[in-house]
């Protein structure tokens, strides 16, 4: 077989029941994928399944079927299989000739409108400005998006296809027929649909419908797919809420689903199986709302999602990420690799406020998702979680936020609890529903931080405020021999400022990986945001005389991750011929900085937002059309990367396809990674006793051949940062011009993070990169 052969293999949480052969225990045995590298040159699918389950039948027993065994075949962007094994068998299969890795497979979990009116508001508030009548114009897309997500909901009006054209010729992708689902479900706007299921004897998923179906049994797939590229829906709301028209960002987009993700969650081997498919049915960009959790991240050699997604864009498909859902800490993002664009999450201009309303009728405000039934008038008891600690409870503060059983149920019985949130807290979903059942009529939960994501609690009424909110209401409480209040059923406001803030929850940087590449990419709406749902919501959540919704409103690095991905095939769809660096260069360097009140962006706490926080800033729609320049990356790149990383040829391999022979750079160094050709630029460990020299190579994708590019630069006191040349002069035959950025200290000594921003233009457009340089 042509080419090196790379195994890796990933153990599932699926576990098989003890089975007899030939009369005896057989070891357990587990899921296990086979990873092998690059497809051999004029190897068909067929045959390359016949090499797999050849492979297999060595390490089985006499009498075990290899067929029975293989559950999926990877055949197309890169050779591999997953398949039944016992440990015995992993190891036998690890110690065939030409095997290089063994790994375990992590199993990763889903991060889980108005929202593109606003992106695009914003986008004219920004510096950039591209040719207007360019950037209005309607622009016929065929553009594909794949997801790998929990499936999809076909009947949602969100996937109608109406006035859409055939589906494109280069499609090759199918739609599966399974379980409540037939091949008649897909359209011209929802064209492909896969789903990855175990066999018959395996453990399969209870909570949900069927794994054996591309059918959305959970809501998250369908909610990022219409997020991304759903068609208009008008009068679209969430029981009255939000009220307006759905919308994907790239509505004349096809989309392509791959359901990777189960009940207890998303299977490395499932994950490489949809990227497999996906590359070979021939999508332009691949959206990926899942990832690995912050206290399990793999390295990129050992990550389904970077291995697949390096193939993906090897082959010129856009691979955008979510970014984690375990801020506000620092380094815990995820998905870093720089071959994909990862996305943090951000607030828009609608809030979801649920005043509560005391004695006297003074109105405090709060925001949650309720369509609370309560009396308008304050005539409910007040009672603080401290005050109602149960006499087995001895620790004020478990009461004080209402923990599991720290309660006592006649104390808070027809009255309204006002409990503490710090975020770490148990869960209050199950601390609100214990509320509930022991009596409460509501809760006002307090937390500075998660007040600026409002949760949902449908028909229970509660609502969560600030810290300073809660001071007054405990000063009313203290005040009053008998403190009484209400809490009202929510209202939409719009113009909410300021906006976009950071969300709490969005995964910040740097990057733990490889902290000389600054991650996230860019930040996009990700609190709240409307679209599409499966009908099957829990009737009791459903407010009195509604049906279930069709529309939902959920929040995460899920929903900013199809925002960015709708951004990309609109400039997949202008430029086809980009590749994924210059989409994902467009979308940095024209993202913007500011708010609505014209101020610097800010995270939930009001301190001014960092690259850590944002990446290059909050994506601008319109102005990612026309960037101006781009900086160009691909493999060969990325094998450099790989190299001053750390990896010799041999585990490159194990991510890529490299040529036969190659061979890394003499001089490879970590300290040269942030020469990669990256939209931004992040330093680690400057000591600031002597400069920093970074390399870039800008390209004009500009409509003016001839241009000049004059460069300014923002920069922190303590650094110097000196751009050679200040000039960029094009033209028809120089498309590509190189400068260095030197950074040097101002100060004896340099210590923690220091940012800035490096910013050409040509009196149009304003490409901007941000830098982050991290003293030691």
């Amino acid at each position: 077989m042509k080419g090196s052969v790379v195994i890796g293999i990933f153990l599932s949480l699926w576990s098989l029941a003890p089975q007899q052969f030939m009369g005896m225990q057989e070891a357990k045995r587990e899921v296990y994928v086979i990873y092998m590298g690059a497809v051999p040159v004029a190897s068909s699918g067929d045959m390359l399944r016949e090499n797999h389950l050849q492979l297999l039948s060595s390490v089985l027993r006499r009498g075990q079927s290899p067929e029975k065994t293989l559950l999926w075949s990877y055949r197309h962007g890169f050779s591999g299989f997953a398949a039944r094994l016992s440990k015995e068998e992993a190891v036998a299969i690890s110690e065939k000739a030409g095997v290089v890795s063994v790994f375990l497979d992590p199993i990763y979990q889903l991060h889980t409108t108005r929202s593109w009116d606003f992106l695009r508001q914003t986008s004219l508030e920004t510096d950039s400005k591209p040719d207007e009548e360019a950037a209005s114009s309607p622009q016929t897309s065929d553009t594909i998006i794949g997801f790998l997500d929990t499936g999809v909901w076909p009947e949602s009006s969100s996937f109608n296809d109406k006035e859409m054209g055939a589906v494109p010729r280069r499609w090759k992708g199918v739609c599966m027929a399974g379980s409540n689902f037939s091949a008649s479900s897909c359209n011209k706007k929802l064209i492909g649909a896969r789903y990855y299921s175990s066999d018959d004897d395996m453990a399969t998923p209870t909570t949900w419908s069927s794994g054996d179906s591309p059918r959305d049994a959970a809501g998250h797939g369908t909610h990022t797919a219409s997020t991304a590229a759903g068609s208009s829906v008008m009068d679209a709301s969430y029981y009255g809420l939000a009220r307006g028209t759905a919308k994907g960002g790239s509505t004349s987009s096809r989309i392509a689903v791959y359901r990777v993700c189960f009940e207890d969650g998303c299977p490395g081997s499932a994950i490489l199986a949809g990227f497999d498919d996906a590359i070979a049915d021939g999508v332009d960009l691949i959206s990926v709302s899942l990832g690995a959790s912050e206290f399990n991240r793999p390295d990129f050699a050992a990550d389904p999602i970077a291995i697949g997604a390096f193939h993906a864009v090897a082959k010129g498909i856009t691979v955008v990420c979510s970014a984690g859902n375990d801020g506000p800490s620092s380094a815990s993002l995820v998905n870093t690799a720089p071959w994909i664009l990862t996305v943090a999450a951000t607030t828009i201009d609608r809030d979801f406020e649920s005043d509560v309303v005391l004695g006297g009728n003074k109105a405090i405000k709060g925001g949650a998702i309720n369509f609370s039934g309560l009396q308008k008038s304050p005539v409910y008891p007040l009672i603080y979680g401290e005050a109602a600690k149960s006499n087995s409870s001895s620790n004020d503060g478990s009461a004080s936020h209402c923990d599991l059983g720290t309660l006592e149920a006649n104390k808070i019985r027809g009255k309204i609890v006002l409990c503490n949130h710090s975020r770490g807290d148990f869960s209050k979903t199950f601390r609100t529903e214990e509320l509930k059942s022991s009596g409460a009529v509501g809760a006002i939960w307090i937390s500075d931080m998660e007040r600026g994501v409002p949760d949902t609690y449908n028909s229970f009424p509660v609502t969560q405020i600030s810290s300073q909110a809660a001071d007054e209401i405990l000063s009313y409480m203290n005040s009053t021999k008998n403190p009484v209040g209400t809490i009202l059923a929510t209202v939409t406001v719009t113009k909410y400022r300021p906006a976009p803030v950071v969300a709490y929850f969005s995964s910040r940087g740097p990057s733990t990986e490889a902290s000389d590449i600054l991650k996230p990419d860019v930040a996009a709406p990700g609190v709240n945001i409307l679209a599409a749902w499966i009908p099957g919501e829990d009737s009791s959540n459903v407010p009195p005389g509604q049906k279930p919704s069709p529309f939902k409103l959920v929040s995460g690095t899920s929903m900013s991750c199809p925002h960015v991905a709708g951004v990309a095939a609109t400039v997949k769809s202008w430029n086809p011929s980009w590749s994924p660096a210059a989409i994902r260069s467009a979308i940095m360097t024209t993202a913007t900085q500011v708010n609505n009140d014209k101020a610097p962006l800010t995270t939930e706490s009001g301190s001014t937002a960092t690259p850590y926080d944002i990446g290059a800033g909050e994506v601008s729609p319109t102005a990612a059309l026309q960037p101006g320049l781009v900086y160009e990356a691909g493999p060969e790149d990325y094998f450099r990367f790989l190299c001053n990383y750390g990896y010799p040829p041999s585990k490159i391999r194990l991510i890529a396809d490299i040529p036969e022979g190659y061979k890394c750079p003499e001089n490879s160094s970590k300290q040269l990674i942030s020469d990669l050709n990256y939209p931004s630029i992040a330093i680690s460990n400057f000591t600031g006793k002597e400069s920093k020299i970074v390399n870039r190579i800008a390209t004009n994708v500009g409509a003016e051949e001839d241009a000049t590019y004059a460069v300014s630069v923002k920069s922190p006191p303590e650094l110097d940062v000196q751009v050679v040349p200040n000039k960029l002069h094009f033209s028809k035959n120089t498309t590509k011009l190189s400068y260095q950025v030197i950074f040097s200290a101002t100060e004896a000594s340099m210590k923690g993070d220091l940012f800035g921003s490096i910013t050409w233009s040509d009196g149009i457009h304003r490409v901007r990169s941000p830098f982050a340089v991290r003293g030691i």
